[in-house]
C-alpha cells in the first residue's frame, strides 16, 4: 500500500507482486512480517511460501476488509495498528513502505534482528540510499545492510497512480544498529557543513580532523559516530 496526504495508492500488478515475493527468497522456515496490508495483494503469496505471516494494517476499513477476505488462512495473523511500534519477531520483512515514512521505517528496521527485507519505496528515496555517504539514512542503511535494487516500478502499477515512480530494494542484514548510533549519525549530519573537529565539539569531544562528512566514506562516518558515543 502507498499512503499519501491526499489518498492511498494500491499495487494492483500481479507480476510486480510476484517479483517482490520471488526476490524475498521465503522458505517454510521463515516468519514474515508485512507492514501495510493494504488490499492484500501480497498476503496469499506470502502465506504460500512462509511458515508464518504477520500482516499489520493501521487503516480501520482496510483491516476489516482483510479480516473478511483472509481470515481463513491458517498461517496468517492480521493485526490492526502501527506496525512500526510492534515487537513482532520475524526473519523476513516485506513492505510497500508509505512514501512519507520511508526514513523512519529504515531506522526501525536496522535496529531489528532479521535475515533480509524486500521493500518498495519512492524511486527518489532509493536513489538516495545508493549514494552511500550523502545522507544520514544512506550511511546507516548501507552500514547495516547490503542493498540491492530489484526493479523499478512505474506509477501505472498502482491504483490510483501516484505522481512518482517506485523501486523495489532488497536489504540483506549485516549488523544491527543501536538507537543511540542512529541518533548520533543524524545529529552529525545536522552539522554536515562543519569540519569534523567542529562537529566533535558539539558532542563535547576532541577529534583532530579538518575533513567534512562529504569527504568520508560511510564506514568512516560510523567509526567517528562510535567515537562520539564513548
Amino acid at each position: 500500500m502507498r499512503r499519501q496526504r491526499l489518498g492511498q495508492h494500491f499495487l494492483h500488478s500481479q507480476s510486480v507482486a510476484k517479483k517482490i515475493i520471488d526476490s524475498a527468497d521465503i522458505t517454510k522456515k521463515d516468519s514474515v512480517l508485512e507492514i501495510g496490508t493494504g488490499k492484500g495483494i501480497l498476503v496469499p503469496l506470502l502465506c504460500e511460501k512462509a511458515a508464518k505471516v504477520v500482516s499489520i494494517e493501521s487503516d480501520d476499513i482496510l483491516y476489516e476488509d482483510a479480516m473478511k477476505i483472509f481470515s481463513e488462512i491458517p498461517n496468517l495473523t492480521l493485526l490492526h495498528g502501527d506496525g512500526f511500534k510492534s515487537d513482532q519477531k520475524f526473519s523476513i520483512f516485506v513492505s510497500n513502505l508509505p512514501y512519507s515514512t520511508s526514513r523512519d521505517a529504515i531506522e526501525w528496521l536496522i535496529q531489528k534482528n532479521y535475515s533480509h527485507a524486500v521493500i518498495m519505496v519512492q524511486k527518489e528515496f532509493a536513489e538516495k540510499l545508493s549514494k552511500k555517504n550523502t545522507k544520514a539514512v544512506s550511511v546507516l542503511a548501507n552500514y547495516a545492510a547490503d542493498i540491492e535494487k530489484i526493479m523499478d516500478v512505474g506509477k501505472s502499477n498502482f491504483s490510483p497512480p501516484p505522481k512518482v515512480d517506485s523501486a523495489v530494494l532488497k536489504l540483506a542484514r549485516k549488523t544491527t544498529v543501536t538507537k543511540e548510533l542512529i541518533q548520533t549519525v543524524n545529529k552529525m549530519f545536522s552539522y554536515k557543513r562543519k569540519k569534523i573537529r567542529n562537529i566533535a565539539k558539539q558532542f563535547g569531544k576532541v577529534i583532530e580532523s579538518d575533513k567534512r562528512l562529504e569527504e568520508l566514506k560511510g564506514d568512516e562516518i560510523i567509526k567517528i559516530a562510535k567515537q562520539l558515543l564513548k
